[in-house]
């Protein structure tokens, strides 16, 4: 079994990397395919991985994938072979000056007819069809075929609603693994960019090359998620004819499974180009509710606190109510309560994942503010992502419907906002 294991991924490999597209629009990128100079032959087969800020060991894959298993109990990482340097170039100590938000949400008047077309069954359609390729592990045949689905889903919407005659367009950011990560430009009046993201792959941990990986919530729920959010957005005629004070990209990221790769080679490239990203927002899982719901306790939204810029996610507790809660002294969180609801139906909850635990790490890293949300306090998120049980029957899509609330009313709001 160990040989056919390790053919298989061999196999995948070669034959995902032979087949990804060619290059459309494409920034420039790494892969580990090709090793950083100065390295010993037996690094070569292994991967740097950074599990806090400045630790760091050299791995196997396996010994990756059993990371991740262990992930419950908060070894995330980021795999840092090819990206070692992001966020110490003097671009990224630019990027650290703060950035200041607005105090409270002000375009109601537009954002609520506008989130009055989101669509339950849209969603439910697309994650039906993104859930049916075998696995969307990034180095395998069907990660670049789904890939190449979503890129035809998305750039459909945007020739729909008329954006691509004024600049809005799709590209693929290629990566040596095969998957290509992909990203939505929607022009503004200024060069300052808003990035809504949310990661494509799956992964299964027993066998990636070999299991399937429907990938349901981890993350095809925050994937179909952000691409409702910008269908809706797209109806605005001031979004579409670039009136908007600020460029909005969003995001689908490849190889997140993998310890963020495709996240950190586009923040990476970003970083040495000296693009000003504002704001960027993590949709990963957004589906997910029975745990806290057996728990006895109200659905609500979970806003992470730890290795995520402050001030941006304050503005994130902004957009989903207008009142902020008192100081909780129970070191168990209760969800916020407020007077107000504003751009949700449900309350926050804020909570903690660890480091490197999604794809926001990739942009806070690099010096650019980044927030995550996620489907509940992270105690009771999904216990079925990474095996072949993450499917659409244990998600919930009113609640995907408030995540898709809350990323319209934030990229509306912020596509709009003045920044200095």
């Amino acid at each position: 079994m160990k040989v056919l294991y390790t053919l298989l991924i061999l196999t995948g490999s070669w034959i995902a990397f032979a087949s990804s597209p060619p290059a459309a629009d494409a920034l420039p990128q790494n892969g580990h395919e090709q090793a950083p100079l100065g390295l010993t032959p037996e690094e070569q087969d292994r991967y740097l991985i950074e599990l806090q800020p400045g630790e760091t060991r050299w791995v196997t894959e396996e010994e990756k994938w059993a990371l991740k298993r262990a992930s419950r109990a908060g070894l995330n990482f980021m795999d840092i072979t090819d990206t070692p340097h992001l966020g110490r170039t003097m671009h990224a100590l630019a990027a650290r000056k703060p950035v200041t938000y607005p105090p409270q949400a002000r375009l109601q008047d537009d954002v609520f007819p506008l989130a009055k077309n989101l669509s339950k069954s849209n969603m439910h359609e697309n994650l039906e069809r993104l859930t049916s390729f075998y696995t969307r592990y990034y180095k395998s045949p069907s990660g670049v075929q789904s890939a190449e689905w979503l890129l035809g889903r998305i750039n459909a919407s945007i020739f729909e609603s008329g954006a691509a005659a004024t600049g809005s367009h799709i590209r693929r950011f290629e990566h040596a693994w095969g998957q290509p990560s992909l990203i939505v430009t929607i022009p503004g009046k200024s060069n300052k960019t808003v990035v809504i993201g949310a990661h494509q792959d799956s992964i299964n941990l027993f066998l990636p090359a070999l299991l399937a990986a429907p990938g349901a919530d981890d993350d095809g729920s925050g994937t179909v998620t952000i691409i409702e959010a910008l269908r809706v957005l797209l109806r605005s005629d001031k979004i579409r004819k670039g009136e908007a004070e600020n460029t909005v990209e969003f995001h689908w990221y490849s190889a997140e499974e993998g310890g963020l790769l495709g996240s950190q080679a586009i923040f990476s490239a970003y970083e040495q180009a000296g693009r000003e990203v504002v704001a960027m927002l993590q949709q990963d899982m957004t589906g997910y509710v029975q745990k806290t719901l057996d728990a006895g306790l109200q659905e609500s939204v979970g806003v992470i606190e730890d290795f995520v810029d402050l001030a941006l996610t304050d503005f994130v507790k902004t957009i989903i109510t207008t009142v902020s809660p008192d100081p909780d002294p129970d070191p168990d969180p209760d969800p916020a309560t407020a007077a107000e609801l504003l751009y949700c139906d449900i309350p926050y909850v804020t909570t903690r994942c660890g480091y490197g635990c999604s794809d926001h790490a990739s942009a806070y890293k690099a010096g650019y503010p980044s927030a995550f949300v996620i489907e509940s306090d992270f105690r009771f998120s999904d216990d079925h992502i990474h095996t072949t049980d993450d499917v659409l029957a244990y998600l919930s899509f009113d609640h995907m419907l408030q995540h898709a609330k809350l990323t319209l009313g934030l990229v509306y709001e912020l596509a709009f906002a003045h920044f200095e």
